[in-house]
């Protein structure tokens, strides 16, 4: 996440200043929220005794719409402070633009190629609470 912030804003030619770092600081709040709600849906249906395969793909579908209000809530916030804000706001609400942006690509495309690829694994273990930090129940 951190990684596509600053490559972004590289590519744009910005300058991170304090108000973009602040940016950046909410946006890695905002993206450790949106996995801990992608894990949590994921968890309650394990706890409801579905499989793992169906828990991981059910979790996604249950959360997508938490974490697209939060993030589409913040995005216009954003504009709104561009649209009137000055230069340090400017910077701000353009540096968590991105990284909103970016937060949702890594949360919901990136962790769940994670968990695709490390599904078989996942199923041969015998360990769910290693894997989710809970017991099967």
């Amino acid at each position: 996440n951190l990684f596509i912030i600053v490559s972004v804003m590289a590519l744009f030619g910005a300058t991170l200043t304090l108000p973009g770092m602040a940016g950046i600081v909410l946006t890695v709040g905002m993206a450790v929220d949106a996995n801990v709600i992608i894990n949590e849906r994921i968890r309650e249906l394990l706890r409801a005794g579905v499989s793992i395969r169906k828990s991981v793909e059910q979790g996604y579908d249950n959360a997508l719409s938490a974490i697209l209000d939060a993030n589409i809530t913040t995005l216009i916030a954003a504009v709104v402070l561009y649209a009137y804000g000055t230069g340090p706001i400017k910077g701000f609400a353009v540096t968590i633009s991105i990284g909103i942006l970016a937060s949702m690509l890594t949360a919901i495309l990136g962790t769940h190629g994670v968990y695709d690829y490390l599904l078989n694994k996942i199923e041969r273990s015998s360990r769910v609470s290693m894997w989710f930090g809970m017991k099967r129940g």
